[in-house]
């Protein structure tokens, strides 16, 4: 089985639902209590024994290469006042160099141009898509679980939760030919379904495992949903070809595109850290 090294950051979104907090600042550079979005992905797939790390930018997105590289007036300062836990926080993580690039998308087309983007930096092995705004909280990372499962899974794969029936009209919800474990086979996806007509409740989160023919797909540039290339189109053309798996992960999912998810994420990871849990329970006691 083909090693699983490289991994895809579609960043290169303008985060309009944050105004006025994005106007200067990229959404993925928000912070979840101690660390911005993009940090929790780029952990996670390092946690996945990703080796290479692909990020797709747009315009106003310094901030994100500058925090993957050193800050050296930052370093020396913390290093002459001898705060070696903080000098830890901010290059301790770093990754190798040569092994994280940034390529620009040019234009917002859409997710599937966003992976479209990266064609020739993944060349023809299979590699990893990552979305900061989803953030999940797992004793076991989400994409090394499925790494781990990526054997029972030869081909696209997207991690997958449950969603109400009453909601299954704002996701892609997946049409089950038969399930194994955590594996969900598909025959395809369904577009934001009336909840009468979704042939389940199971929908698509921000992971996914991609066999590069997907690129061939991509290439045509076929437009979907909103006007926009979507991934999840180019994955239900290959049905046949190459299989469409749902994964469905153990841990919980934070929807941090929008401010609901954003603040539920801080809450549950302050909530997390020993060291700031009851001062938090303390605070939150006063508003709920």
């Amino acid at each position: 089985m083909t090693k699983i090294r490289k991994a895809v950051f579609p960043v290169g979104g303008l985060g309009t639902r944050f105004l006025p907090a994005t106007k200067a600042m990229p959404k993925e550079m928000l912070p979840v209590v101690d660390k911005p979005l993009i940090h929790y992905a780029y952990e996670e797939a390092v946690a996945a024994g990703i080796e290479e790390f692909i990020f797709i930018t747009g315009r106003n997105k310094a901030a994100i290469s500058n925090h993957f590289d050193h800050s050296y007036e930052l370093q020396r300062i913390l290093d002459e006042k001898g705060k070696a836990r903080e000098l830890q926080q901010t290059k301790g993580w770093m990754p190798d160099a040569g092994s994280i690039i940034f390529t620009r998308q040019m234009e917002a087309l859409g997710l599937g141009h966003a992976v479209w983007c990266a064609r020739k930096l993944i060349g023809d092995e299979p590699f990893a898509v990552i979305l900061a705004d989803d953030l999940i909280m797992a004793d076991t990372p989400c994409l090394k679980q499925m790494v781990d499962a990526y054997a029972d899974t030869p081909g696209n794969v997207a991690a997958v939760i449950e969603v109400p029936k009453d909601q299954v009209s704002s996701y892609g919800i997946l049409d089950i030919e038969s399930e194994a474990g955590n594996v969900v086979k598909a025959r395809g996806l369904v577009e934001k379904p009336k909840p009468e007509d979704a042939p389940s409740n199971l929908s698509i989160t921000g992971r996914y495992i991609l066999h590069p023919d997907i690129f061939k797909q991509l290439d045509k540039k076929q437009t979907g949903s909103g006007g926009e290339i979507q991934l999840t189109d180019a994955m239900n053309a290959m049905i046949g070809d190459v299989g469409f798996y749902g994964y469905r992960f153990d841990g919980t999912r934070f929807d941090c595109g929008n401010k609901a998810g954003f603040v539920e994420a801080n809450v549950a990871y302050a909530l997390k850290d020993a060291a700031m849990a009851d001062d938090v329970r303390a605070a939150l006691r006063k508003y709920v």
